[in-house]
């Protein structure tokens, strides 16, 4: 009898080993996180939450930071798809200057997720805020505080896919403003976007030294914004205002204290990471997902 009630439980304990996901020898998932941007502060936040996530799922976050070098993430890119991890996510880059290395990640069956990046043909899912509706919205509040009219500072870097529409929509309302003028665009270099903003900023000022010559400042993001608030201080101006877009701490500080920062679109940084790990568990689990941009919500945040 113990040699029958032995063989009748062989079969409970085979299925018990069989049963999917249950074997110990099952490989952990492998995702990639790539940015070229690790040191703006955005980016790390977004970076730290899909790590802090990755890991609580199980699953191993390989971080990989470029330092402003496309060449080097397009190798990269290429390196991880050889060595066949299984997700790849993108921070904050513009997505077209890697366009062939995302097509071949795609072609191995390796989805590429955008975090607060572009959406062209290979990306899977790119989690990120809707450009144009941040740019009315603070671009509307910052000509309205302008009464509509005087002279206009942009400082941006339109080489980023989500900066660039945020710039498309400031020129579309531009537009329908004639009394704003434009005494000035600058291109902010990254990394180290606050001391090259500050550097611009402080070289517009020396450029246009009459009252009223600047009324107010344009930053496509924070911390040109925050950089150029410190140029505006250390030269002593009154009468400028300026605004940004992100919501990062040092901004909204900034605006609380009153300085000439008045104004911020809060991005839902931790909703953009939140989107992609959602995405990245369905496609884990076998749903088919729908191609194209998720947005976080955005909110204007002000004194």
């Amino acid at each position: 009898m113990k040699k029958l009630c032995l063989l009748a439980a062989i079969p409970v304990l085979l299925a018990v080993f069989i049963l999917p996901g249950c074997s110990k020898n099952e490989k952990a998932k492998t995702v990639a996180i790539l940015t070229p941007y690790l040191s703006s502060t955005t980016t790390k936040q977004m970076a730290d939450i899909l790590e802090v996530n990755i890991k609580a799922k199980g699953w191993n976050p390989i971080t990989v930071d470029t330092k402003n070098d496309f060449a080097v993430l397009a190798s990269r890119m290429e390196d991880l798809v050889t060595s066949k991890v299984d997700a790849i996510v993108i921070i904050s880059a513009d997505p077209s200057q890697i366009a062939d290395q995302i097509l071949l990640a795609d072609a191995a069956g390796i989805p590429v997720f955008g975090c607060d990046s572009g959406f062209i043909e290979g990306i899977t899912v790119n989690a990120t805020s809707d450009n144009y509706q941040m740019s009315e919205l603070i671009t509307n509040f910052l000509f309205d505080k302008m009464n509509h009219a005087g002279n206009l500072v942009i400082l941006t870097h339109r080489p980023h896919p989500g900066i660039f529409r945020r710039n498309e929509k400031l020129d579309e309302i531009l537009a329908h403003n004639p009394n704003i003028k434009v005494v000035t665009e600058q291109h902010i270099d990254v990394p180290n976007p606050i001391d090259n903003a500050r550097t611009v900023m402080e070289n517009t000022l020396l450029g246009n030294t009459g009252d009223g010559a600047i009324t107010a400042v344009w930053c496509a993001w924070d911390e040109a914004a925050i950089g150029a608030v410190q140029a505006i201080n250390d030269a002593g101006r009154q009468g400028i205002i300026v605004t940004g877009i992100d919501g990062n701490a040092q901004a909204k500080e900034y605006i609380d204290q009153g300085s000439a920062f008045i104004g911020t679109i809060e991005q839902n940084f931790s909703g953009m990471a939140e989107i992609v790990i959602d995405q990245l568990e369905q496609h884990f689990n076998g749903v088919k997902l729908t191609r194209g941009d998720k947005y976080a919500p955005a909110t204007l945040y002000q004194k």
